[in-house]
Order: C-alpha cells, then structure tokens, then sequence
C-alpha cells in the first residue's frame, strides 16, 4: 500500500461535514487551520524528543487544538458548530496521518499541497452535494452514503481527465 493511500483515507472522516457548501469551507478551514498549527507548534521538537515522546507530545497538542477550535467553534458560530457535530474533532486522525507519512525533506511544500487538496475536495464536495439536494431533488446527497458515492464519482471523473501511462505492474500481458 502506497503511504498516500493513508492521506486520501483521511478525507472519509469530511464526508459527513460537507452537506453545503458553507459547511464545506468551514471543515476545510479547520482542517488547514488543525494541521498547519500542528506541524508549525512540532517543528521544534521533532529532532529533540525521543520517538514515544514525540508521538505522546503530538496527541496532547492535537488533543489541546482540537478542544481550542471546538470551543471557539461553539463561541462563536454555534449554529455550524451544531451542524458540523463531532467532524472537527475527527482532523486529529488526518493530522496523525499527515506528520506520519510527511518526509523530512520538502516537508512543508507537499505539506502545503495535502492540505490545498483538501480544502479544494471539501469546497467540491461541498458544492456538489448542495447542488444535488436542492436543484436536482437527489436526497441521498445530504447522507454520509451519498457523500462517498459522489467522491467515487469525482475520483472516476479526475481519472478520466488526467490519462496516464499505467504503472508497469497494472499492466495487462499477453
């Protein structure tokens, strides 16, 4: 299994906060804002702590950001906060997954990449699951089920759009 398989595995845990598009921008915002403290506040411990120290000190930040956003989230914007439910808290998995998997080199530019990828699957999944309810009358949009057949559906569309030579081993022989 490729290590960006893990990446993409975390957007499941968005599928069920994108219902609109002001949903979408918001859990796309929390997850740029969750993961870009996170690994700004590890940087300077990421050489000086023993590896079962640097994994304890990543949970207890995580656990401390996430309460932070939470907390501001229902100070500030109680009516999203109460559409959005437990989603934000569910970032801390993409976070882990994204200081597990992030190399030591131009860790900062695919880091930048990863989270501009998110943030535009969130405004798309956002987008279109507020178009197919409302316009389209297709209910089955607004449900988590509906979120993960429209992201298969977006994933088929972008493979479509972007051929490419297939990998050696996924090529058929004679």
């Amino acid at each position: 299994m490729n290590r960006f398989y893990l990446l993409a595995a975390s957007l499941v845990s968005l599928l069920g906060a994108t219902r609109t598009l002001r949903e979408g921008v918001a859990i796309g915002l929390c997850a740029v804002l969750t993961a870009s403290l996170h690994q700004l506040l590890l940087t300077p411990l990421r050489k000086r702590l023993a590896r079962w120290a640097y994994v304890l000190a990543s949970l207890l930040l995580l656990a401390a950001l996430l309460t932070c956003l939470q907390l501001g989230l229902r100070a500030w914007l109680l009516p999203l906060a109460i559409t959005l439910g437990p989603y934000p808290l569910l970032l801390c998995l993409q976070c882990l997954a994204v200081d597990h998997l992030l190399p030591e080199r131009g860790r900062w530019r695919l880091l930048a990449t990863h989270l501009g990828a998110v943030f535009a699957c969130c405004l798309l999944l956002g987008a279109c699951r507020q178009w197919l309810a409302n316009i389209t009358d297709v209910h089955l949009a607004n449900l988590a089920p509906g979120a993960l057949l429209l992201l298969g559906l977006l994933v088929a569309l972008y493979n479509r759009l972007r051929p490419g030579p297939a990998h050696p081993r996924r090529q058929g022989k004679l």
